[in-house]
């Protein structure tokens, strides 16, 4: 149990970088997430063939685990999208609402009473949410792409918590930036006809902070996020990576300057999502124990 919290915070720690190299990715959102699940792809068909570990066989499994990947290629096509048009902390603190969607998803999707407990934790995050909001009105696409991408996120994890079960982490991830990378790869010629000025090919800089992320960010974090949904459940998960936006505003403050845009009541709403994660966390070892 100790274990698999450890592997779930190493993820929400790697977490906390991914939307700073989305401020640092000078590409749009659209070719940005392609890049990254393509060279994610590449990277884990080379841990396949490294520990040997054998291809799915069956078409219709693959195509289940493909139609799950999407999930999480819509998710951060949004997420991007949320920062490119606010900054890194309103990003990353929109992810917050990810548990609440889940505790409401949840149990329509599984066919599950709903669990008192879950929705009071989610409502401290939203108070909280509420609080950081005291944005000026500008950012406001920031937030609504940032909302629509945590319901994505949700339903990726609860779709996912039930792959972990069943196959191993790293095929289960090819798989899953595989499909992001097809489906996308065949969007991108649209999406270059509707925007002819945006930049396709990555400066030298942004090869490098892309190659991090495919590495660190999406490999390495989704392999150990599966690793933990084996042992926590997908509303736990969720709830403890409340804390990304923690370590994504620290470094934002150290690198961006970002801490000027906001106030007092952003720190008093992140406060009460750092304990609503406290409580989920106590609340979940004590059941297990």
């Amino acid at each position: 149990m100790k274990k698999s919290y450890l592997v779930l915070h190493t993820a929400v720690l790697l977490a906390g970088f991914t939307g700073v190299f989305g401020k640092l990715i000078t590409l749009n959102q659209i070719p940005l997430v392609w890049f990254r699940v393509l060279l994610s792809t590449i990277i884990l068909f080379l841990v396949l063939k490294l520990f040997k570990i054998e291809r799915l066989k069956s078409t219709k499994d693959v195509f289940k685990i493909a139609k799950v990947g999407l999930l999480i290629t819509i998710h951060w096509i949004f997420f991007y999208g949320s920062i490119k048009f606010s900054n890194i902390s309103i990003g990353v603190v929109c992810y917050c609402l990810t548990s609440f969607f889940t505790a409401v998803l949840e149990p329509i999707i599984n066919k599950k009473r709903f669990s008192a407990a879950q929705l009071m934790l989610s409502m401290l995050t939203l108070i909280g949410i509420s609080l950081i909001f005291h944005f000026d009105s500008s950012y406001q696409l920031g937030i609504i792409l940032g909302v629509i991408s945590t319901i994505f996120a949700a339903l990726y994890t609860i779709y996912n918590e039930r792959l972990v079960k069943q196959y191993d982490s790293k095929l289960l991830n090819f798989y899953q930036m595989l499909s992001g990378t097809i489906v996308l790869g065949l969007g991108l010629p649209i999406f270059y006809y509707l925007f002819p000025t945006e930049r396709f090919i990555p400066s030298f800089s942004d090869g490098v902070y892309l190659i991090l992320l495919a590495l660190f960010c999406t490999v390495g974090l989704y392999v150990l996020f599966a690793e933990s949904l084996k042992k926590l459940s997908a509303f736990t998960v969720n709830l403890s990576f409340n804390l990304e936006p923690i370590y994504s505003i620290i470094i934002a403050f150290l690198f961006f300057n970002e801490g000027k845009q906001v106030n007092a009541s952003f720190y008093v709403g992140l406060a009460l999502v750092l304990v609503s994660v406290l409580l989920q966390t106590m609340r979940s070892i004590r059941k297990k124990t």
